[in-house]
C-alpha cells in the first residue's frame, strides 16, 4: 500500500485548504478527494504511527485542530507534509493518498472503534513519550 503502484491515477491538482483544514487532491481518473488533515496525521504512513509491523500501531489522538505548515514533494511519487504538531516524518505516496481519499468513511469508522477500544476520546491528548517501544527516534 505505501509503495507505487504503476496503476494508480496521478494527481493533477493539490491544494492544502488551511482555514478547513483539508488537502483537496484531483486525480487524472477523475476522482476528486477533501481529505481532512486530522485523518491524514491519524493515518500517516510513519513508524512513528504505524510501528514497524502489525500491532505495533500507536494510537494517534488530540488531532481535529492539526494543520499544516508545508507540504514538500517526494520525487514524482510522493509529498510529505510538515503537520502544525511537529509530526513531519511520514511519506504519503500517491496510492496512499488515493486509498485514504476513496477509504474516508471506513478509516474514520476505524478510528472511532480503537479510540473506543482504547477507553480515550478523540481530543485527549497524546501521552508524554517516555522513550519508544522500538529503541529508535522517530
Amino acid at each position: 500500500m505505501a509503495g507505487l503502484n504503476k496503476q494508480t491515477p496521478t494527481p493533477q491538482d493539490i491544494t492544502v485548504h488551511s482555514q478547513s483544514r483539508v488537502l483537496e487532491i484531483a486525480f487524472s481518473d477523475g476522482a476528486r478527494f477533501r481529505i481532512p488533515f486530522e485523518l491524514m496525521r491519524v493515518y500517516s504512513p510513519s513508524a512513528e504511527v504505524q510501528g514497524h509491523g502489525p500491532g505495533q500501531e500507536v494510537l494517534q489522538t488530540g488531532k481535529r485542530e492539526v494543520g499544516i505548515n508545508a507540504l514538500e514533494a517526494v520525487g514524482n511519487y510522493a509529498v510529505q507534509p510538515t503537520f502544525s504538531d511537529g509530526h513531519d516524518s511520514g511519506i504519503f505516496s500517491w496510492d496512499y493518498l488515493y486509498f485514504l481519499g476513496a477509504q474516508q468513511a471506513e478509516l474514520w469508522a476505524d478510528y472511532e472503534r480503537r479510540l473506543a477500544e482504547a477507553g480515550v476520546g478523540r481530543d485527549a491528548p497524546m501521552p508524554d513519550k517516555a522513550g519508544s517501544a522500538c529503541g529508535h527516534h522517530h
